[in-house]
């Protein structure tokens, strides 16, 4: 399935990790614009320069990676798309371009039902496509989740699986995790 993966859930590390994951399980084909990309950077660089620069090196470890996964954002395919933000309608445009069927937001209201059906997307929150996902595959997206867990405990998180989750807003993947 290919899914545009919004700049709000390539920021927070731990969710990205887990996305990734899953892509490189071939769960996901994801896609991702200039633009996007450049939201998820500059979202980064809150955490002063090397955040952004961490960002912008994994962005392009990402794109090394994912050679299809880069889709045009011109806009032209999204005009005349009514969003509550007319800034989100970018996202739109490479789910379009790249044939995407799903955006994963965490930024729902954004997307409204009605608007992405019109043009055949869906716009899912992240712990909801990630516990659909672990329904057809528990066994690698626990093995996943277990491995982006142990990294963060490399790194010096001192938190539960569990805990993780639930840090980046993936409740209902931790509680089906148990």
């Amino acid at each position: 399935m290919r899914a545009v993966l919004d700049a709000c859930v390539l920021y927070p590390t731990v969710l990205r990790e887990i996305l990734i994951g899953a892509a490189e399980a071939g769960l996901i084909a994801p896609r991702w614009s200039p633009r996007i990309l450049a939201e998820w950077t500059h979202a980064a660089a809150r955490l002063g320069p090397e955040g952004e620069r961490i960002a912008r090196v994994e962005a392009a470890l990402m794109a090394d990676r994912f050679p299809d996964a880069l889709a045009p954002d011109d806009g032209e395919r999204a005009r005349g798309l009514d969003l509550p933000d007319p800034a989100d309608r970018h996202v739109v445009e490479a789910a379009l371009a790249s044939g995407a069927t799903l955006i994963v937001t965490a930024n729902l209201r954004d997307f409204p039902r009605g608007a992405m059906a019109a043009v055949g997307i869906e716009a899912r929150h992240p712990d909801e496509m990630l516990l659909s996902l672990w329904r057809a595959e528990p066994e690698a997206v626990e093995r996943i989740v277990d491995a982006v867990h142990a990294r963060a405990k490399a790194a010096g998180a001192a938190m539960t699986r569990r805990e993780m989750l639930k840090r980046v807003r993936l409740t209902r993947l931790a509680k089906a995790l148990g």
